[in-house]
């Protein structure tokens, strides 16, 4: 069975995961647009934290997790977004639905593997700068959309029953499509500018995780994961035409590399297996060089990243055969980034709080997972945007044994 839901799920995603607008945020004109994955929906409903080697669910932060697995494991899921932008003087709404990730975990007696598809970032804004009213000044309209994706393929290794550690290589592939539209109507000289980027470098993850008992029913559990810095090659054609000149200014491709810094996240957390856990998770990350010739800006620059992050999860009764919903895991967090995009010397930073629910699927190891995020970015000081969204997600985690030899010809 679930090998016909993978199938079926991997050409969805063909069709959809490149042709989606991921954001509707203004502030995805910077860089490669905004980040997009969060981690897989059982611990993005707890703001990021996954510190327990889970059996059932899959961690893509960290590949060590992929040895605690002990059936193979598919994980697809997507969201539905609403945000309101606002500045000083006016607001606006805008929604979206994206696919978010599609993972598959293999258990592989102390060894266990893993590979998928992730979104890694998203372009998707539309600007308008109307001076209409003056026929002396210049009017623009500004559009952005595409992103980078990520495949990746890891192995972890169970060194003792408590201790993994693991590691993945990532491949990062995308294109960004940028226009702009600017001029004086009245004038009729009105400039067209088109840039198309296409994107590709391969990134490495290496993580390890370690718990052990406090006493008979508690536990302490640890997560510490290392992404290294790499480069991501950008080749850049742009196209340029005027409205009284029919004949478009087309310009060689341009080959720029941009650096994706290291990051270094840990976490740790105490609880009782299969009943409750809380914990916290830390990530830093350094200085990184995103910027491209089409949205450089001397009022922008890129600073350092860093997260602050609490959560937990509990479940009234995990062996209850009469009370379905003492089977639910229920979970929270809550989030504070520091986005490392810094403009007009203000710090872009976001603070959300999040909330879900796991369903298990009765007679299976599978289960649904459904997720609130509520949240703020930016500012409206220095004649910046400030978004206030709430992201609605929904997951499948299926869960199957492969590769048993049958006892039966």
């Amino acid at each position: 069975m679930i090998k016909k839901i993978i199938i079926s799920a991997c050409l969805l995603v063909s069709f959809v995961s490149f042709a989606q607008q991921g954001t509707a945020s203004p502030y995805s004109f910077y860089g490669i647009g905004d980040a997009r994955f969060k981690g897989t929906l059982e611990y993005r409903s707890m703001a990021g934290v996954a510190v327990e080697q889970d059996s059932i669910h899959l961690n893509i932060d960290n590949p060590a997790s992929y040895a605690s697995l002990i059936q193979t494991t598919f994980s697809v899921g997507g969201s539905f977004g609403t945000s309101t932008l606002k500045n000083d003087n006016e607001s606006s709404k805008a929604q979206r639905a994206t696919f978010d990730y599609l993972a598959l975990g293999i258990p592989m007696g102390k060894f266990g593997a893993s590979f998928g598809l992730v979104p890694l970032s998203s372009v998707g804004y539309k600007i308008l700068d109307d001076n209409t009213a003056d026929p002396n000044a210049a009017s623009g309209q500004f559009e952005g959309k595409g992103g980078v994706n990520k495949v990746y393929l890891g192995l972890a290794y169970k060194i003792k029953p408590n201790w993994n550690i693991g590691a993945d290589v990532q491949y990062n592939f995308g294109k960004i499509t940028t226009s702009s539209i600017e001029g004086i109507t009245e004038v009729a000289d009105v400039t067209t500018e088109m840039n198309l980027s296409e994107l590709s470098g391969v990134n490495f993850n290496i993580g390890t995780m370690y718990q052990t008992k406090i006493n008979k029913k508690l536990g302490l559990f640890t997560s510490l994961n290392y992404t290294f810095a790499s480069t991501l090659n950008s080749t850049s054609t742009r196209v340029i035409s005027v409205y009284s000149d029919p004949d478009p200014i087309i310009y060689d491709a341009v080959e720029t590399k941009l650096k994706l810094p290291n990051k270094l996240t840990f976490g740790a957390g105490i609880g009782e297996a299969r009943k409750w856990l809380v914990g916290t998770t830390l990530a830093f990350q350094g200085n990184g060089q995103y910027a491209n010739y089409y949205n450089a800006s001397e009022d922008v620059r890129y600073g350092k990243y860093s997260k602050y992050a609490v959560g937990g999860y509990w479940i009234p009764n995990y062996t209850s055969f009469s009370n379905y919903f003492s089977r639910i895991t229920y979970r929270a967090g809550l989030k504070y980034e520091k986005l490392g995009l810094i403009i007009n010397s203000q710090s872009i930073n976001d603070v959300g709080v999040t909330l879900g629910a796991g369903f298990p699927i009765t007679g299976s190891f599978s289960n649904v997972n459904l997720g609130l995020e509520f949240g703020k970015k930016g500012t409206t000081s220095a004649g910046l945007i400030q978004e206030n969204y709430m992201n609605f997600s929904v997951s499948f985690s299926f869960n199957d044994r492969w590769f048993v030899k049958s006892k039966f010809n």
